[in-house]
């Protein structure tokens, strides 16, 4: 490799860094309640942050899309199969040591396809098919795969104030399909 190919390439390298920097500091609109947001920094490797939402500070994932836990779950264990796992994608990667603003102890389980999955206080971690923008909680409350789906605060703790989208039923023990065709 020349000199020339590697200064353009640490050109590119630092651009892309400020770049990200940039990004990473920028503000977010909630889209569902259209509230604002803001998104503290990721961990590294982008995995896992906080934002502000309709429902208060959630964690979000490396795009800022709302990171959920299923009441179906437990500690360290998901239960959620592959049908369930094309609307609830795992949150992947390797746990980040700490996270600005993030009290759960952050680990790592198996996912029932076999893939690495971040835990939050245990909980195994998913993002939302139908969250489409940084803020979105549209999964909040949605019963489903034998549980309720609930965003997850910066403790590991669901967040269990009513979403908009959700039913309004206060009973427990649902295994239904939800509203989303599954």
């Amino acid at each position: 490799m020349s000199r020339s190919t590697i200064t353009v390439s640490l050109l590119g390298a630092a651009a892309t860094l400020m770049l990200a920097a940039a990004c990473g500091t920028s503000t977010t609109t909630s889209a569902s309640s259209g509230a604002p947001g803001s998104a503290t920094p990721t961990a590294p490797g982008g995995v896992l942050g906080v934002a502000t939402t309709s429902l208060g500070p959630v964690l979000v994932d490396g795009k800022g899309l709302t990171v959920y836990l299923l009441t179906a779950d437990s500690p360290g264990h998901s239960t959620c199969s592959s049908t369930c796992l094309q609307y609830w994608a795992p949150v992947t990667g390797p746990a980040p040591a700490s996270v600005k603003g993030i009290t759960a102890a952050l680990s790592v389980t198996k996912a029932t396809s076999g893939t690495s999955m971040v835990t939050a206080a245990g909980w195994p971690l998913y993002t939302f098919v139908k969250d489409s923008a940084p803020g979105d909680v549209t999964g909040e409350g949605v019963k489903s795969f034998g549980g309720t789906w609930y965003a997850v605060s910066p403790s590991g703790k669901a967040v269990t104030a009513p979403a908009k989208t959700a039913p309004t039923t206060s009973s427990s023990g649902s295994s239904g399909g939800g509203g989303y065709g599954y």
